[in-house]
């Protein structure tokens, strides 16, 4: 008796787990989308520079870009350190971006490592080209542009005050290891 009514219970409990799995498969639009982004997985490094003031910093970066969640979340855990003292981080920053399907558009969480963090915005261009950005309190709109060229991530960023005069204030280039 004990027998059959865990028999039982097992039997009517996986017909919806197998129902639960099978609505674990992302949709189209979804698979779309993150399929645009792609390109940017893997391993990369490559060096750069950061100016935001007077002093202009060179840097090494290093980029790991993975997908999670069946792909449908993509990570960037990134690190640059002094050209000249690699002992000296200049930036770090760890991103999780998504697709949201209801209201059309990828999201973008990027965190520094200060713990501060911002909600981007970010758009695959016709081109392929990717532009991500914030507003920034004190420096105004803040715009990053990657591209990619002969197998290379050219990322420049600008900021602008008046949202039509733009003042680079980042460039790095890296290469897929």
């Amino acid at each position: 008796m004990k027998y059959s009514i865990v028999l039982a219970v097992a039997l009517s409990v996986c017909p919806l787990s197998l129902f639960a799995q099978a609505q674990l498969q992302p949709s189209p639009q979804i698979l779309d989308a993150m399929k645009k982004i792609r390109v940017l997985e893997g391993d990369w490094a490559g060096s750069g520079w950061i100016q935001m003031g007077p002093q202009r910093h060179e840097f090494h970066q290093a980029e790991h870009v993975r997908f999670h969640a069946n792909g449908t979340a993509l990570t960037i855990d990134g690190r640059g350190t002094d050209a000249s003292d690699s002992t000296q981080v200049i930036h770090q920053a760890f991103a999780v971006i998504s697709y949201d399907q209801q209201a059309g558009k990828y999201l973008m969480r990027a965190i520094r490592a200060d713990g501060n963090h911002v909600d981007a915005d970010f758009a695959v261009q016709p081109d392929g080209n990717i532009i991500w950005g914030f507003s920034h309190p004190m420096a105004g709109q803040i715009r990053y542009t990657i591209q990619f060229t002969d197998g290379k991530w050219i990322e420049t960023g600008a900021m602008s005050r008046d949202g039509s005069t733009w003042m680079p204030f980042f460039e790095m280039q890296l290469e897929k290891l």
